[in-house]
């Protein structure tokens, strides 16, 4: 997913502490068996490290001017957590612009409203931060495998009723 929607034009996956950090890990990997291309991962930490030989408000690599990085995270809901992301992200800059987000992916969207908003979170993130944020699967693929192509033990009709309450109520437009 993140080669099909951002090639190969970046240096570093970025993820949010936590859940992030063994999804970078294991896309870099991935990617340098996939693609032969050696991409550096960096995550933050919730609480900075100040001993030892990686101390400090990141693990990883350390983002530099002039780095291009995907972000990657588990789940986008409401889009709250690029907004804590983001801003770490570029504070690692030394001039401005010096450091360029080429994207987000995320592996599963939940199509909900971004606050303040009828969008979906990542149509937001892609209008207010300027980059393409993609995901691997949206909860309408999850509900229609599970409810359609299933054997209904999973996503029962009874079940399948109240999530499209709960999404007439909560779910983009």
């Amino acid at each position: 997913a993140v080669h099909d929607n951002f090639g190969d034009n970046f240096d570093v996956f970025f993820g949010p502490a936590y859940k992030g950090i063994p999804l970078a890990v294991v896309t870099a990997l991935a990617y340098s068996e996939l693609y032969g291309k050696e991409i550096k991962y960096c995550s933050d930490r919730k609480e900075e490290k100040d001993h030892g030989a990686d101390k400090g408000s990141l693990l990883g690599y350390k983002i530099n001017d002039g780095d291009r990085v995907v972000i990657i995270e588990d789940v986008t809901t409401s889009g709250k957590s690029i907004e804590e992301t983001y801003p770490k992200i570029k504070s690692q800059e030394t001039v401005p612009g010096g450091i360029k987000i080429v994207g987000e992916i995320v592996s599963l969207n939940r199509m909900e409203k971004a606050p303040d908003s009828d969008k979906a979170a990542l149509e937001v993130i892609s209008e207010k931060y300027g980059f393409p944020a993609r995901a691997i699967v949206s909860m309408n693929d999850v509900i229609e495998y599970l409810y359609t192509n299933g054997d209904k033990k999973i996503i029962t009709d009874e079940i399948k009723k109240e999530m499209d309450s709960y999404y007439s109520l909560y779910g983009a437009k």
